[in-house]
């Protein structure tokens, strides 16, 4: 578990050194990513389909506020549907203009969820969007949530409806316009799914805040069984069809979401808490202190090994000569010894030149002086 901690200190001490470059790069992954959603599902201009649109665009929204990339993502959206229909065209601005109205005023700090809400909805994990918001945003998120489910579900129904939309004269583009929005309000999956993120977000928000222990991980569990039960609830009652594979899975990824969010944001060491009491002049105080996990980073200890000094190799007459001067001033036990009989002097000179090159060599490499 501390090598986790570490790695999250390492992790953020990066990304502060680097958090202007870091936020950019986030900023154009997730414009990128949110246009190829569009495209591939609602694209039907193949002009602004097209992956080289989406990387420029996702340039360009990179360099500018987050709020810019849920502008150019409605008008991206807007497009697509003009090249349908007009009606479905004009209905979907009015939509849109009414969400703008809504947003601005109430949720204009919340631009990253309405982004997120459509991408984690295609991706088969939406339940993670409630989890999150009731972790880490205010209940003013709620409106931004609700504004991503909405826009997931008029994006759904204009794919399956295109065949039949598409080609229709101008006379019925009032039929059009108000059975496309009849459709979309009244599809009972996008309420059971307004509701049981609602219910979800508001238990993982109070459980969140409680002076409990583990009180992240309670409300993360209890928000997701809570959004279960509500949405097989209204698939039972409403008679709504929901994967349940997809349902299971998702509540799953939520659960590691929730305790992801947790180890960076909410990390907290409850073995060490304590309860302080003190007071003034008018009150008395109560507090529950926690300390948050701090884990002391690793030391490297650097190992140093000396190379190893090589022998200096001597010529064979300059010891000689160094031997020779040497042996005039030297005692007589240091003169060259006389050879024994049978051998050379030649041979006899030789082997003393051996000694003397390891006698030499060895010094050299011990150090030691004469």
């Amino acid at each position: 578990m501390d090598s986790i901690y570490v790695l999250r200190e390492r992790v953020e001490e990066l990304y502060g050194r680097n958090s202007k470059i870091c936020d950019k790069v986030l900023q154009f992954v997730l414009a990128l990513t949110t246009f190829i959603v569009i495209n591939n599902h609602v694209g039907f201009m193949k002009a602004m389909a097209t992956p080289v649109v989406s990387f420029g665009l996702a340039v360009v929204c990179a360099f500018l506020p987050l709020s810019m990339t849920v502008v150019i993502a409605t008008a991206l959206i807007l497009l697509h549907m003009y090249s349908v229909s007009l009606g479905i065209f004009v209905m979907t601005t009015a939509l849109f203009l009414i969400m703008y109205i809504f947003y601005l005023r109430l949720a204009p700090k919340m631009a990253v969820i309405v982004l997120i809400t459509p991408i984690a909805y295609f991706l088969k994990i939406p339940y993670v969007i409630p989890v999150a918001c009731g972790l880490m945003a205010s209940p003013g998120s709620l409106v931004a949530v609700i504004c991503g489910v909405i826009v997931c579900y008029m994006m759904d129904y204009v794919k399956k409806a295109a065949a039949s939309i598409e080609g229709a004269d101008i006379k019925s583009m009032l039929s059009q316009s108000t059975d496309y929005v009849s459709k979309v309000f009244q599809n009972k999956e996008l309420w059971v799914m307004i509701i049981a993120f609602v219910i979800c977000f508001f238990i993982v928000f109070t459980l969140r805040r409680a002076s409990v222990d583990h009180a992240w991980k309670i409300a993360v569990l209890v928000g997701i069984v809570v959004n279960v039960v509500v949405i097989v609830a209204g698939d039972i009652a409403l008679g709504v069809h929901t994967s349940y594979g997809a349902l299971i899975g998702g509540s799953i990824v939520s659960l590691l979401a929730g305790l992801i969010l947790e180890m960076f944001f909410f990390s907290v060491d409850y073995s060490r808490g304590e309860r302080l009491q003190f007071e003034d002049d008018e009150y008395y105080y109560y507090v529950k202190a926690i300390p948050k996990v701090s884990v002391a980073k690793p030391e490297k200890t650097v190992k140093r090994i000396n190379a190893r000094q090589e022998t200096e190799i001597m010529d064979a007459d300059a010891v000689r000569k160094k031997s020779g001067a040497s042996s005039g001033r030297s005692s007589v036990n240091n003169r060259r010894p006389v050879p024994r009989r049978g051998q050379s002097v030649k041979k006899h000179d030789m082997k003393e030149v051996d000694k003397m090159l390891l006698t030499q060599s060895l010094r050299k490499d011990l150090n030691l002086r004469d």
